[in-house]
């Protein structure tokens, strides 16, 4: 039987390990964690969603801070228009996030960032631009657009000189919206490095409706590379979602895939962004603690454990501080659903909302605990301790066990010291 280190991934003069670590946002795939990926011959994401609480946090700004001085005479105003980002503050903090981690990379493997369309910020276009425009500016190695079709994407940066140097790549979760992508963007003259598709089993944010359950990995990798090669187009497919094993992601290479992504076996690593108190929460789920709901506001289905404390908590809209999902005319759902519940109790101290969340706040909180379906299998990867809790992994432990495990083998980690 192959193993994955039989395989290589060539993007381009680079010949990398075919593992690739999936872009969570808000920080949960941190620059640490994408550097692990790179140090051991793969590719690493870091995420551009909410950046500037990701500066804060990292590099001690203040950018949250001044747009909410900026905007606090706004927040008890149902109308979320006048909000705005200021677009040179949004490209130095992307600027600023991208470079310190280019800057500490080691190793032959690449950083990539991943870019959310759904991340509409009262501007759509023009802070998409200025993200993927910084990206490229401080270095980043690639960009992997998420979350949206992208339509556009490609030529909100063609004028860049690192238009044609930089990988560039899509996830799409069929054949169809590959064929709408490359149709929109053949007026560029430039395809994509890779296409990554993801499964409905992944994590997060799905591409698919609430029936996901109907639909099956393997079968659409196979019609994305079955299209690409009737189109004679040489582009590396990259399966995604589901793939817990080395075992899994050979099978995918030895049927024509050039790397798999995979991400949630690294929620629970050391490097991971998540608090290991939510870490632990990850580990104890079972499979019945999973669900797929339709709480986020950007409108497609999301995969999370069911004890999320974001669930059915009605906190008040916050973007006048965030606000990255309102969209061209300042509008989120979760703002129409919180002031449908406040209207119709209007004398209760704090409303519950059920039906939306506030993504933002949320995530930035790391209360929406977003999971692969597989999520439950993690307490098989390591030890219980004495007290009831999960040992956390390293990075290159879960790196390796894909690299080189066979036979739906999984490497346990050294139990740690007492």
């Amino acid at each position: 039987m192959k193993r994955v280190d039989d395989f290589r991934l060539q993007l381009g003069k680079h010949e990398l390990v075919p593992i690739m670590i999936g872009g969570m946002g808000v920080d949960i795939s941190t620059a640490d964690l994408a550097l692990e990926a790179a140090r051991l011959g793969g590719v690493g994401h870091i995420s551009d969603a909410m950046i500037k609480t990701v500066t804060d946090r990292r590099y001690q700004t203040k950018y949250v801070k001044e747009k909410l001085a900026l905007y606090k005479y706004n927040a008890l105003n149902e109308d979320k228009s006048p909000v705005k980002f200021d677009l040179g503050k949004i490209a130095e903090a992307t600027r600023l996030h991208v470079a310190g981690t280019m800057e500490r990379k080691r190793g032959s493997g690449l950083v990539f960032v991943n870019c959310m369309e759904k991340l509409t910020m009262n501007a759509p276009k023009e802070t998409l631009k200025v993200r993927m425009t910084a990206a490229l500016d401080a270095g980043i190695d690639g960009i992997t657009l998420a979350a949206g079709l992208h339509l556009g994407s490609f030529a909100l940066i063609e004028d860049h000189p690192r238009f044609r140097d930089a990988k560039l790549g899509i996830i799409v979760s069929s054949v169809r919206a590959l064929q709408l992508f490359l149709k929109k963007t053949a007026r560029t003259n430039r395809l994509p490095d890779f296409v990554v598709v993801e499964g409905p089993l992944a994590g997060g944010h799905l591409g698919f409706g609430m029936d996901w359950a109907q639909y099956d990995l393997a079968t659409i990798v196979a019609e994305v590379i079955q299209f690409l090669k009737n189109e004679h187009l040489d582009i590396p497919v990259i399966p995604a979602g589901g793939i817990f094993t080395g075992s899994d992601a050979a099978a995918f290479l030895e049927n024509g895939a050039a790397a798999v992504q995979v991400a949630t076996r690294f929620t629970v690593a050391k490097e991971c962004g998540l608090p290991e108190k939510v870490q632990q929460e990850y580990f104890k789920a079972s499979e019945e603690d999973i669900e797929v709901n339709q709480i986020s506001p950007t409108g497609y289905p999301m995969r999370m454990l069911k004890g999320s404390p974001a669930i059915g908590d009605g906190i008040r809209p916050n973007c006048e501080a965030y606000g990255y999902l309102l969209d061209a005319n300042g509008k989120c759902s979760y703002v129409t659903a919180y002031n449908r519940e406040v209207a119709a109790h209007p004398d209760a101290r704090k409303v519950s909302v059920m039906d939306k969340t506030c993504l933002c706040t949320h995530m930035r909180n790391f209360d929406l605990w977003t999971c692969g379906h597989l999520t439950y299998r993690l307490k098989d990867t390591t030890h219980k301790r004495a007290d009831g809790s999960y040992q956390i992994l390293s990075a290159e432990h879960v790196f390796k066990d894909y690299q080189f495990s066979v036979d739906q083998k999984l490497a346990l980690p050294e139990v740690e010291a007492a």
